[in-house]
């Protein structure tokens, strides 16, 4: 039997979603708590995709497929016994077998927050603590850059020289409210350190070292070099996920 969990975590304490030796992360507490509930049986689970080091997830799912007979609901409740404070179960329901939590996305958006005010230690690993002022009028003439399909090459960290950089951003936003500054992506995919690397662009246009105009120039160079410091982990958040019919 197939089902799909919606989960979220705060990934603080966590060195990325995806399994690694030796290293405590979001993927194998849940396939530890599956495999108790599962009868034993080591129980596999496959997310929508992989969050880094330190990135937060308010709404994250994956497909696992289990032997035992279990309702949605009591499924929900043994997982939420079996996982540390850290990581929640939000639902659970029965999909079908040929349902698969990553090919079946059709849409993700990502937030980033910013706090341009007086640092705050209670919210440090939540929402970079940038602490200075930025100009926002040209952030936001500089976002725009990146609605539409591009090749994101120049804004991915890792050498991709061969994969398909290509993705389709539909929607790109600044708001700010009460000094915390929020960044917007909603796309059909995104690359690893893709949005930390477009946020870090925006910030030194913020600080006036680049014009707005100078996004279009290193999205349309493909040369990771000329896009610069990638944006700390700890403000990004994975917020919403929406799957094809």
């Amino acid at each position: 039997m197939r089902f799909l969990i919606k989960f979220s975590y705060d990934g603080s304490s966590y060195c990325g979603y995806q399994k690694q030796p030796h290293k405590e992360t979001i993927e194998e507490k849940l396939e530890t708590a599956l495999t108790k509930i599962n009868a034993g049986k080591k129980t596999a689970v496959t997310a929508t995709g992989r969050t880094d080091k330190k990135v937060h997830a308010l709404c994250q799912y994956a497909h696992c497929d289990l032997d035992v007979n279990i309702t949605e609901k009591n499924l929900k409740r043994a997982l939420n016994s079996n996982l540390p404070e850290d990581i929640h179960v939000i639902e659970v329901k029965k999909v079908s077998s040929t349902f698969h939590a990553r090919y079946n996305v059709k849409e993700k958006e990502y937030n980033y927050y910013l706090n341009i005010g007086e640092y705050n230690p209670i919210l440090r690993n939540y929402v970079f603590q940038y602490n200075h002022s930025l100009d926002i009028e040209k952030m936001q003439k500089a976002i725009k850059y990146f609605d539409g399909t591009h090749d994101f090459r120049a804004f991915v960290t890792e050498n991709k020289e061969k994969e398909n950089c290509i993705r389709t951003i539909r929607k790109a936003s600044i708001s700010i409210k009460d000094n915390i500054i929020t960044f917007s992506f909603i796309g059909n995919g995104f690359l690893r350190y893709q949005v930390r690397n477009m946020v870090g662009i925006l910030i030194r246009v913020g600080e006036n070292k680049l014009s707005p105009e100078t996004v279009e120039k290193v999205l349309l160079s493909k040369d990771r070099t000329k896009s610069g410091k990638t944006a700390p982990a700890e403000g990004l958040y994975l917020t919403k996920i929406t799957f094809n019919e």
